[in-house]
């Protein structure tokens, strides 16, 4: 089975930027978007209910605003929307195909500080023990999406001059050491070792992208009775340099 997950930066704006020609070249089995921006009835004629996928859609209430939503080329069966409770902004959406349970997570973003960054460990604080949970299942347990925290110094391109930036904050890193330790594999960083990056993501700003001094901070986590199924892991660089900020990261399971 091949699993990608992707923050889209706006659906409706990645459907004009060469989308489909990635979807085809990565081909996958099950597809995690993040950050869609859009309800279905706003996407263009065919999106709402693409043909060939089952879809679930996690809209957020505000307008043009987070939102999740993922594809399956099987029959996909809803679980549940957020983290126990309301989940306005469309963050978490759980899905299940075949016996293997899919969560899909955007988690919330600190860049602007103050009462934005305690929102976000806020809500890390409150995803954290529902997470661990769903860790210790005994079925294949995949946890997908756009985390918002580079967990290490190989995550991230300029370690030194972002220790005080959300994204690599020491909390926020041992947040992520603590949730890691719950139960759940890096698949990536298990594939390819503790090697520097590979980036998922990068800013605008400073010809990041041309010089591809991105961050990592999109992940795919498998719980202990998935990890051992994972055959390949890799980032296609590609469609984060002309369809989103960020690049889709893909593994396939035995």
């Amino acid at each position: 089975m091949r699993i990608t997950t992707w923050n889209v930066n706006s659906l409706r704006s990645a459907l004009r930027k060469r989308f489909t020609d990635h979807l085809a070249e990565l081909s996958p089995d099950v597809l995690l978007l993040q950050e869609i921006r859009a309800r279905p009835d706003q996407l263009p004629p065919g999106w709402a209910d693409p043909p060939g996928w089952s879809c679930l859609w996690h809209p957020a209430e505000k307008a043009g605003y987070a939102g999740v939503a993922t594809w399956s080329r099987e029959p996909m069966e809803l679980l549940s929307h957020g983290v126990d409770g309301p989940d306005p902004e469309g963050r978490v959406l759980r899905s299940r195909v075949g016996e293997l349970e899919l969560i899909n997570v955007y988690l919330p973003s600190g860049t602007r500080g103050g009462p934005v960054q305690d929102a976000k460990e806020a809500w890390m604080d409150r995803f954290l023990p529902w997470a661990s949970a769903l860790a210790a299942a005994s079925h294949p347990v995949i946890l997908c999406g756009d985390l918002n925290i580079a967990h290490t110094p190989n995550d991230i391109h300029n370690p030194s001059g972002n220790k005080r930036t959300s994204g690599f904050l020491p909390q926020e890193r041992e947040w992520f050491t603590s949730f890691l330790a719950s139960g759940w594999t890096d698949l990536l960083r298990t594939y390819v070792g503790e090697v520097k990056g590979p980036w998922s993501w990068w800013s605008n700003r400073g010809r990041a992208r041309e010089l591809d001094r991105g961050w990592r901070i999109d992940y795919i986590l498998a719980n202990a009775v998935a990890a051992p199924r994972l055959q390949r892991a890799w980032i296609h660089r590609e469609g984060g340099m002309d369809t989103s900020d960020h690049a889709p990261l893909t593994v396939e399971l035995a």
